[in-house]
């Protein structure tokens, strides 16, 4: 950074942390704990806006609430097993107050670079302001921007379509055919949602598929994988949870929902890839509930094409289950890890 810019930027003492989700306000309040102060900045209006504002309203978390507790502070003890969108929120408004965190609300970063000159990170946010400091910490996950895959003909489409993000309740969609894109932890239980308010769900499975229970006799499936982790290798552990998974839930491959020739655990750890926790899908899949069906070929004006038939088939909406993408290369100019809790 030349002088000019240098005489114009702020420094700020400690770690600058981008991102008030929960691993950001983590990085904080382990940052505070050991006398290292730390400025958190948030490009929305509030903490936790993913959780807040982007998220069904049936969201439960998906693993037991001891995994998922931020350090320094428990769940509270009245929370369930398995806390719900508002409840996660209010805990993480709590972890703020209690850790001292007060993040800086509409600071949109725009650029992030290391000066090696100063041997400091320099920081520009929208607007101009420069911010220079020891430590940078990128927090701001996997989830930072919706995933729109623009399928042929989508634009002709006289329906709604609309990506989860944007999707509350199946509610607004009683009486209609669904085509949910995708078959996730997100188009699973969006399919199950829309099926309780009574739309009929069709469910687009494009690729090989873990589907695993949430719970195996009365234990998280997650934690029973964790516990067998520490003694056994990843391969053993994979075999055992999925002819456990096979006992409780059929051959899911019957179902449509193929299942990858790599184990669940070792798929994740090389890809990133999560595997599904059915929480109710599979028995609306097996009752003719949620229809599976294959990719999209093309989007007509009253419905799509799918790989599996010509057949033009109607719907009313198409939701849009396909995940989100990091923003963090846009801004940050350097490779480097980041957080992604």
């Amino acid at each position: 950074m030349d002088k000019e810019k240098e005489r114009r930027a702020t420094w700020v003492p400690g770690a600058v942390i981008v991102g008030a989700g929960p691993s950001g306000l983590a990085a904080a309040a382990c940052l505070a704990a050991r006398g290292v102060p730390a400025t958190v900045l948030e490009r929305s209006d509030s903490l936790a806006f993913t959780w807040r504002h982007r998220m069904y309203d049936r969201l439960a978390l998906h693993l037991p609430k001891r995994f998922c507790e931020l350090p320094l502070l428990p769940f509270p003890e009245e929370y369930p097993t398995y806390p719900n969108k508002d409840q996660f929120v209010t805990y993480m408004e709590r972890y703020a107050a209690a850790s001292g965190v007060a993040p800086r609300f509409g600071a949109s970063v725009e650029e992030a670079a290391f000066d090696a000159p100063a041997g400091a990170w320099t920081v520009r946010l929208a607007g101009g302001e420069v911010l220079m400091t020891k430590w940078l910490v990128v927090a701001t996950g996997e989830n930072a921007e919706p995933h729109v895959p623009e399928f042929p003909g989508m634009r002709q489409f006289a329906g709604r379509v609309l990506h989860t993000c944007e999707y509350k309740s199946g509610e607004d969609f009683a009486g209609e055919k669904v085509l949910v894109v995708g078959c996730g932890n997100s188009g699973m239980e969006v399919s199950l949602d829309l099926c309780r308010y009574g739309a009929k769900p069709s469910m687009v499975v494009r690729n090989t598929v873990h589907v695993l229970p949430r719970e195996m006799l009365g234990l998280s499936t997650f934690g029973i994988a964790m516990a067998l982790l520490k003694w056994l290798p990843v391969q053993l552990v994979d075999r055992f949870i999925l002819a456990a998974a096979h006992l409780t839930m059929g051959n899911t491959s019957q179902l449509g929902l193929r299942r990858p020739k790599t184990g669940p655990i070792e798929l994740k750890n090389l890809t990133g890839r999560t595997p599904v926790l059915d929480v109710g899908t599979l028995d609306h899949i097996k009752s003719g509930k949620i229809k599976v069906v294959g990719a999209v070929k093309e989007v007509t004006r009253r419905g799509a094409r799918l790989a599996d038939g010509n057949k033009e088939e109607q719907f009313d909406a198409i939701i849009l289950a396909t995940g989100y993408r990091s923003n963090v290369p846009s801004w940050l100019k350097v490779s480097i890890l980041h957080t992604t809790q």
